[in-house]
C-alpha cells in the first residue's frame, strides 16, 4: 500500500515541478519588462558635486526611494530592471548629507572627476515677425469688399446744438 502511494506522490510532484519550468519557458509568449525604482545613470551622478544643497541634488536625482526616518541625512535611490523574464538587475546608490549639503556617495555608480559640459538638445528657430496690423476678421472683410476704414472716413459727422463761429450771437 505504501509503494503505490509513495510512486502517485513522487509523479505528481514531478509533475508540477515540470510544470513550471515549462510554463514560465513557453515559445513565443511575450513577458513583460519590470522597472521599479528611480531612474538612475551615469549622466546624473556625474552632475554631482561635493558641497551641492539638497534641493540641487532633489532637481538633478529626483526623489529618493528610500527615507530612513532614522538616519535624515541619508537618501537612497534603488532602481531594478527585470528584462523579459531574464534575471533581474539592480542598482543602487546612497548620498549622504551633512548640514543640508552632499558630502559622500556610495553604491555601484561613482563619479567622474572631469567636469561636465551638459550639451542641450534643444534647437532655437527664428519665426519671421507676423503683420499684426489687421486681425483676421479684417483680412477676410476685406476680401469681400467690406472695408472698415472707408465706414469710417463715410460717417457724417453728429449735428451739434452749440453755435457756430460763422453766426452772431444774440
Amino acid at each position: 500500500m505504501r509503494k503505490p502511494f509513495f510512486s502517485l506522490t513522487l509523479s505528481a510532484s514531478l509533475t508540477l515541478a515540470s510544470c513550471s519550468t515549462v510554463l514560465n519557458n513557453l515559445p513565443g509568449v511575450y513577458t513583460l519588462d519590470i522597472q521599479q525604482g528611480n531612474m538612475v545613470d551615469q549622466a546624473m551622478i556625474d552632475q554631482l558635486r561635493p558641497n551641492m544643497n539638497k534641493r540641487q541634488v532633489l532637481y538633478i536625482m529626483g526623489s529618493p526611494m528610500l527615507s530612513d526616518p532614522f538616519h535624515h541625512d541619508r537618501w537612497d535611490y534603488i532602481y531594478s530592471n527585470q528584462p523579459g523574464g531574464e534575471p533581474r538587475q539592480q542598482k543602487r546608490i546612497s548620498l549622504l548629507f551633512a548640514d543640508d549639503h552632499i558630502t559622500g556617495i556610495q553604491g555601484d555608480f561613482r563619479p567622474s572627476t572631469l567636469p561636465v559640459a551638459k550639451v542641450s538638445d534643444e534647437t532655437t528657430i527664428d519665426l519671421p515677425k507676423r503683420d499684426l496690423e489687421k486681425t483676421l476678421w479684417e483680412k477676410i472683410t476685406g476680401l469681400a469688399g467690406h472695408d472698415e476704414v472707408d465706414d469710417a472716413n463715410d460717417v457724417a459727422p453728429a449735428p451739434s446744438n452749440a453755435p457756430t463761429n460763422a453766426e452772431p450771437q444774440l
